[in-house]
């Protein structure tokens, strides 16, 4: 006892002038019941050659060396002393070995070194069991208390709502230092699984889970088809199908505007619809058996659609005349949603003397014009299908702007071509007059072998069978003698004056030719003087008549030529 208190004073002396070095690793060491601790120093193994070591728990000496190792009774076989750097193990703890440990080591050269640290000692945690007040709740009508029980020392506990951890609110309060979890008006988020981990700084257990049922609904009860469309083809086959949120999982009723079908489930199938069935209202309710709550869904119409078919486009008229009026009827089978009319490749442009009426139904002309002639389309349709007619309108109008094509002038026995033209729908008849006389019927008069007698007036008169309508133009001709093979009118003239100049000149030199020899046969006496000049002017006189006589009437020669020419 008395080796036991001069150590202790010993070690007093020197805590006091090595107060603070801290030879000890840790402030602070947790451990467990029947475990083990390790007190390190933090001396560099071997370096030190130790003259004494004393491990001390509170006031009291648990172990001491000087040269040999010295171990407190109730410490024997539980200490491990190592020499290199004078730390200690303590095995088999127990609760009151929770406390302070301190030493101090006094070297053979040099100061001495202490610390010290304290140990807390805790039971460790058992397997955590987990209890509910109830397991099987309403939404918002119903509370549960959950319990978390566990041995050990120190414990702390945390609780978890699937991995999310379960904070205070206000209408969740921990109790009992965390060991109860109470949460009032439960909602569906509060099924779980739940968990509870008990811990203390030496262990920790996490419980089995335990997951609640709650109750809710129905809501959100909705009614949808399949397929999902707006319209449905007669003869086609629907399946209706109903759903809800609810737990346990609702039970299904159906109805037909508003009256209750004997149909029940979340399915209602619609097979071979026909048109009768058409904006027929059709709606779903869930029931829950646990919470006794029911929903109604929003209602739903069929609605049931005729394929279109059988188009057609007519006229009000079967004499589409200029200046009447017109109507385009466009009619289908079916369910008829729209009309589109076209001109042509182009969607139909109106002009002030066209309108649409009745629903596009009809196309209405108040005064026709030629410029409204053309095909015209209507297209009739609805959300499933579609159907064309077609329809040609050919505006009857004319005859208008008659003219004639051909010479106003043609040589003798020449062919006549003279050609008639007029705007008109139909194709204008046509007739040909001259002097109120009709000579002709087609749009093309041809007279062959022209005389002088051809020349004057031509009249061709255009004629629409349809609108009664008459037109004429009126195409003057002059046949003229055309001897001359061809030649131009001055050509013609010079040739003939040529000609007679020829023959003018032939006459004379016959005739003189003809006196003379006359008067030779005859043997006339040669005259001198007076006599001589009287019978030259006499001559020359003659010669002059002569002259005159044939200018005025050409000799048979000049109009053979003339005429073969």
């Amino acid at each position: 006892m008395e080796k036991a208190v001069i150590y202790f004073v010993l070690l007093g002396v020197i805590s006091g002038l090595t107060k603070g070095a801290g030879v000890l690793q840790d402030d602070l060491l947790n451990a467990a019941v029947g475990g083990t601790v390790m007190f390190t120093t933090t001396l560099t193994p071997h370096e030190h050659t130790f003259g004494s070591v004393t491990w001390n728990f509170g006031f009291a000496n648990i172990f001491t060396f000087t040269g040999s190792n010295d171990t407190t009774p109730g410490y024997q076989g539980r200490i491990t002393f190592f020499m290199s750097t004078g730390s200690l193990e303590l095995r088999n703890l127990a609760r009151s070995d929770s406390g302070q440990f301190s030493v101090n080591i006094i070297p053979v050269t040099g100061l001495g070194v202490s610390g010290n640290t304290q140990l807390a000692v805790y039971d460790p945690v058992s397997d955590p069991m987990l209890t509910a007040s109830s397991t099987d709740l309403l939404e918002f009508n119903s509370s549960v208390r959950l319990s978390c029980s566990s041995s050990g020392s120190s414990l702390s506990f945390l609780w978890l709502n699937s991995s999310s951890e379960v904070t205070e609110s206000d209408r969740v309060q921990l109790t009992d230092g965390g060991a109860t979890l109470t949460i009032t008006n439960v909602t569906r988020y509060d099924q779980g699984p739940f968990l509870c981990t008990v811990s203390n700084p030496v262990s920790s257990n996490t419980s089995e889970p335990i997951n609640l049922s709650i109750s809710y609904g129905p809501e959100n009860t909705n009614l949808t088809k399949s397929p999902p469309q707006e319209y449905y083809a007669e003869g086609s086959d629907i399946i209706m199908t109903c759903s809800a949120d609810s737990r346990p999982a609702a039970q299904f009723q159906w109805f037909l505007n508003g009256d209750l079908l004997s149909d029940t489930g979340p399915e209602l199938r619609l097979i071979n619809i026909q048109m009768s069935q058409n904006e027929i209202s059709y709606s779903c309710q869930a029931f829950n058996n646990k919470t006794l709550g029911y929903e109604t869904s929003q209602p739903s119409v069929v609605s049931v659609l005729e394929r279109i078919s059988g188009a057609s486009l007519t006229s009000s008229t079967n004499l589409p005349i200029e200046g009447n009026s017109d109507n385009l009827t466009c009619e289908a089978l079916g369910s008829v949603f729209t009309r589109e009319w076209k001109k042509g490749d182009s969607d139909l442009i109106l002009t002030e003397d066209m309108t649409l009426h009745d629903n596009n139904r009809v196309l209405s002309f108040s005064s026709l014009n030629r410029k409204h002639s053309g095909i015209y389309s209507c297209i009739i349709s609805n959300p499933l299908s579609s159907d064309q007619a077609k329809y040609i309108v050919n505006v009857i109008y004319g005859p208008e702007n008659v003219q004639i094509a051909g010479p106003d002038k043609i040589d003798l026995k020449e062919t006549l071509i003279l050609k008639c033209f007029a705007e008109s729908t139909p194709t204008a008849t046509y007739i040909w007059k001259r002097n109120v006389t009709e000579i002709h019927e087609s749009a093309v008069f041809t007279k062959n072998n022209t005389g002088l007698s051809d020349s004057g007036s031509y009249v061709c008169e255009a004629t629409n069978t349809i609108t009664g309508k008459t037109s004429s133009a009126v195409h003057e001709l002059s046949v003229t003698d055309g001897g001359s093979g061809g030649l131009s009118d001055g050509a013609i003239a010079g040739i003939v004056v040529a000609c007679l100049v020829v023959v003018s000149a032939g006459a004379a030199g016959g005739y003189y030719i003809h006196k003379k020899k006359f008067r030779i046969n005859n043997k006339p006496l040669p005259h001198s003087g007076p006599k001589k000049e009287k019978e030259k002017k006499k001559e020359e006189k003659e010669k002059e008549e002569e002259e005159e006589a044939v200018y005025e009437n050409p000799s048979p020669v000049y109009e053979t030529h003339f005429e073969m020419s």
